[in-house]
């Protein structure tokens, strides 16, 4: 159902290097880029993720209760892209493990306070 998310940020260059060694974790690349606006997919057909610098011109900000949930198809790389995340400088929002039964996520905040997760349902 959700074709795209885009987040906030204040610094192009820095988030565009943080998502581009992020997601290729998971196969995503670039495949639209704008001077404001750069959103990374690992299809066309499937839902992407952008950056932007918000059309009004005033300062990205964090959206309270606001978060993006990245889906992979195994623990191992909730684990990989969680550390991967702390190593381009993320903040920890709760370390990748187990949550329920069937639900294992990490949580992180990108390098513009972002929430992020990932997560495995199975």
């Amino acid at each position: 159902m959700i074709g795209y998310v885009t987040l906030g940020t204040n610094d192009m260059a820095r988030a565009a290097g943080f998502y581009d060694a992020l997601l290729a974790e998971i196969g995503a690349k670039r495949f639209m880029e704008y001077d404001s606006f750069i959103a990374w997919g690992v299809s066309p057909t499937q839902p992407s993720l952008g950056v932007i610098k918000p059309h009004n011109g005033q300062a990205a900000t964090v959206g309270n209760g606001t978060m993006v949930a990245l889906v992979v198809d195994s623990k191992e790389k909730v684990d990989r892209i969680y550390k991967k995340a702390m190593e381009l400088g993320a903040t920890d929002e709760g370390p990748a493990g187990p949550r329920s039964d069937n639900f294992y996520a990490g949580y992180f905040r990108d390098l513009d306070g972002n929430k992020l997760n990932v997560f495995f349902w199975g």
